[in-house]
């Protein structure tokens, strides 16, 4: 069991950190103060077997409490990434399942500043896929705490395969 884990950990670790890398964290700030007002987006959360989630969210950057990970920043300040909070695909994660009453999971990465989503609705990554964040159908070049939402955004939570 320890073994499945450790493998989950780095393959899920190097993922998150690839992702990371493949773009400078200011890859998505722009040059003048973004804003925390709170936005509506389309969220998806789309598993192996189906949709688990789909709707819209109102949301905004927000300190996150993960089981695993415990509660740190996710308001797009997170490594730099803009200059000020902004809304979030992670934070729109955490409200969606805060309001629509189903779990999600993730490990903090203190090296990335940034959460892996492991789990979500009880579907797991686990050592053969791992959670892929896309806005406006484009993977995002940072993690899910980075990355900056506008209004009408259209977010998916996609279970990949590896």
């Amino acid at each position: 069991m320890h073994g499945t884990f450790a493998r989950r950990t780095l393959i899920t670790a190097t993922a998150l950190g690839l992702a990371l890398a493949a773009a400078p964290a200011t890859a998505h700030a722009q040059s003048t103060p973004g804003t925390n007002a709170p936005v509506r987006v389309t969220l998806t959360v789309q598993g192996p077997d189906g949709i688990l989630f789909k709707g819209k969210i109102r949301t905004r950057g927000h300190d996150v409490t993960t089981a695993t990970g415990g509660t740190h920043t996710c308001d797009g300040t997170n490594g730099g990434a803009n200059p000020s909070a902004v809304p979030t695909p992670t934070a729109a994660l955490d409200d969606a399942a805060h309001r629509r009453h189903f779990t999600w999971d993730g490990a903090w990465y203190a090296s990335f500043d940034d959460y892996s989503v492991d789990t979500i609705k009880n579907v797991s990554g686990g050592a053969s896929a791992y959670w892929n964040i896309s806005v406006n159908g484009t993977p995002t070049p940072v993690g899910g705490c980075q990355f900056k939402l506008h209004a009408g955004d259209t977010v998916a939570f996609t279970w990949t395969a590896f």
